[in-house]
């Protein structure tokens, strides 16, 4: 298993909870980004620098993830094509996209951006809690102490 990290919108609090997780349980993390990034010296954490454009980064993690790898990202199309290909998707706050949800999570995302393109302001998503950071860091353990038991 390892972990991707849709690194260019992951908030620095998450990046520092997955530092820590890839240290503790040795498993891998790769930060993918259309910018350098700096991260802490280990033979754990990784970084990935693609090329600007859009979606250069989420098409480069579809590339390279495998099965039953963990990609951390709160792009719902991203999530749904990890997914597809087998693998897992945890977003920044804690929701673990499945295959019973990722279809309506993608549906109110359509919704949300027809809205906004008609004019509608939706407003932005509201900032990262202390309870958002418990719940990711709770499913991170999770998956992680899951995929060490296998």
């Amino acid at each position: 298993m390892n972990i991707w990290v849709d690194a260019d919108a992951c908030p620095i609090v998450i990046k520092d909870i997955l530092y820590r997780a890839a240290e503790r349980t040795k498993i891998v993390a790769l930060f993918v980004a259309n910018q350098p990034l700096k991260v802490p010296p280990s033979l754990y954490i990784k970084t990935l620098q693609v090329s600007a454009g859009f979606d250069v980064a989420d098409n480069e993690i579809v590339r390279r993830c495998n099965p039953n790898d963990l990609v951390i990202t709160s792009d719902i199309p991203l999530a749904d094509e990890i997914i597809t290909k087998g693998g897992q998707a945890l977003s920044h706050r804690g929701e673990l996209f499945t295959k019973e949800n990722i279809k309506s999570r993608l549906n109110v995302r359509d919704f949300m951006d027809t809205l906004r393109a008609s004019g509608i302001h939706t407003g932005g998503p509201a900032a990262l809690s202390q309870a958002d950071r418990q719940n990711f860091a709770n499913h991170l353990d999770k998956i992680l102490h899951q995929a060490q038991m296998k």
